[in-house]
Parts: C-alpha cells; structure tokens; sequence
C-alpha cells in the first residue's frame, strides 16, 4: 500500500511537472502595489520554454478594461540587454490607467530577467534585417495580447500597442493587424539601428530602414500616431520623418508629431514622468478615452 501510495505520489510529480504545470506558472507572482495596482506577472513570449517577466497595472475595480500594452526599447550590445533593468514605464503607464485601460509592459526574449535568445537580432551593421527584427519583435507582442485577452477583466476587442524605440518598430510591424486585435498604434521614435557604433546621429542601413519600414506598410489598417522629440539623437527628427514617409508608401496612414527637445537626450522621452508630461497633449489627441466595452457574450470567440 505504502508503495502504491509513493508511485501515485511520483505520477502526481511527474504531471504537474509537465507542460500544464509550466502554463499554470503564468499569471501574477506578486501582489498589487502603487502605483495603479502594479502587479508582476509571467505572460508567455514566443519561446515556449521562457517566460516573459511582466508588469501589469490596472484601474480600480473589476473591469473589463481595454488592455494597452508598452512596447520597450533595446540594443544590440549582448551585455547591455543582459543587464537591462525590467522595463516599468510607470509614467506612461499611469497615463493609460487613467485613461480607463489595464497596461501590460513585457521584457521580451534576451533582455534582462526574461533572459532567453534575442530573436530581434538584426544583424551586422553592414547588412541589417530591419523587417526580419521587426515582425520577431511583433510575433512576442502579440504573444503577450493573445494572453492577456483570455483575462477576465480584460474587455475583448483590439487592443493599444504603444511602442518606444525598437518596441515601436515592432508595433509598427502590427499594423496590417485585424482591429479585433489591435485597435491603435502609438509609437515613440521607431527605429533600429541608431547610435551606430555609439555615435549620436549614426544609422546603420538607412536605406534598409526605409525599405523595411515600407514592408511594413503594405497592407496597413490602422492610423498611427508617431512621435518624436526634436532633440532625439538616435532616430533625429528629419530621418524619422523619412522613415515615416516610407511607411506611408507602403500604404500606411500617420499622424507624425514632433514633440519639443527633452533634457539632454529626447530618445528616452517615454521612459520618464517629465518626458510624458512633455508629451501629453499629443497623447490626449491620439489617446481619446475608450468607449465602455460591452461585456463579452458567453460562447463567443475571442
């Protein structure tokens, strides 16, 4: 008897962990704090066997809240994104809560705690995949929404992808997107490549930039909202410009803004209280307060 019981033990072992144990690991792994109910979380990222480490905020109450999720910049430098603090954009995000959303900020594959490989990778400086780095970046986002749908305090409908550097490329990836899955697009200087070699204003490929950002346009259903500072160094006003062009020609629509100088470097805007107080008149116009969602009826798809 003591041996059946050990083996039934061993069997329960064995199942739970499996693959269900591993899904059951998704979800919160902290309390709520301040701000705006600031909870961490594990969502799924495009590998299958890694974890995203996550931030999620909410308004008070149950919901359900149209979801928003942050899209986070990132580097080339393996050492850099090893050591990349997990990504909060409190600030922003406070924005958006405001605004009535419950806000998701994932650390993709290879940064910081998520840890993993850098599916991103775009490459030598010689001969960038701006597109291929892109749609990685797009595939873990949305990877991230399917997710955060299946919540129950999460309204169904498409969702606010905002994006801030290579995040923003990535969303800008999303933009042929059905609306049921993203309903807007707000992105903080897109791009890749900037900073070449550590010299402000150095782009690698910008002809690659261009032509993949066109890629990207192809089949485009949603206006974007894209902003930049005029001190931005990375991705300077006059080539966002460009590289928004581009995105037009491909058959995309955008509301191109450029937003005042920010403290010595305007690339970092979005990560800071001042920078989106810098920028909230642009993000009131883009940001309109969601219609209240209709509840979701029992049996239908997401």
């Amino acid at each position: 008897m003591v041996l059946l019981r050990c083996v039934s033990w061993l069997l329960a072992v064995a199942v739970l962990t499996g693959s269900n144990a591993w899904a059951q690991r998704f979800g919160p792994v902290s309390a709520e704090g301040d701000p705006a109910r600031r909870q961490q979380w594990l969502v799924p990222s495009t590998s299958t066997d890694i974890p995203a480490h996550s931030l999620l905020y909410r308004p008070a109450g149950d919901g359900p809240f149209p979801l928003a999720l942050i899209a986070h910049a990132s580097t080339q430098n393996a050492l850099r994104r090893a050591q990349m603090p997990q990504p909060n954009y409190t600030a922003l995000a406070r924005e958006l809560v405001a605004r009535g959303y419950a806000v998701l900020v994932p650390e993709r594959l290879g940064h910081g705690r998520t840890g993993g490989p850098y599916v991103e990778d775009q490459g030598e400086c010689a001969n960038p995949d701006y597109e291929k780095a892109g749609r990685a970046t797009a595939a873990q986002i949305l990877r991230a929404l399917a997710f955060m749908r299946e919540q129950p305090y999460v309204a169904r409908g498409g969702a606010l992808v905002v994006g801030h550097s290579a995040g923003g490329w990535g969303a800008l990836a999303l933009a042929g997107q059905p609306r049921r899955l993203v309903a807007k697009i707000v992105v903080f200087a897109p791009g890749r490549g900037g900073h070449a070699d550590d010299v402000p204003g150095r782009i690698c490929g910008e002809l690659r930039l261009r032509d993949a950002a066109r890629a990207f346009g192809h089949n485009a259903q949603l206006r974007v909202t894209w902003l930049v500072a005029a001190n931005d160094s990375y991705f300077p006003p006059a080539l966002s410009r460009e590289i928004a062009d581009a995105f037009v020609s491909g058959g995309a629509q955008v509301d191109f803004k450029l937003l005042p100088a920010f403290g010595n470097e305007g690339h970092w805007l979005a990560e800071q209280d001042a920078g989106i107080m810098t920028a909230s008149d642009a993000l009131a116009s883009a940001l309109v307060r969601p219609p209240a969602p209709r509840p979701a009826k029992s049996g239908s798809a997401n």
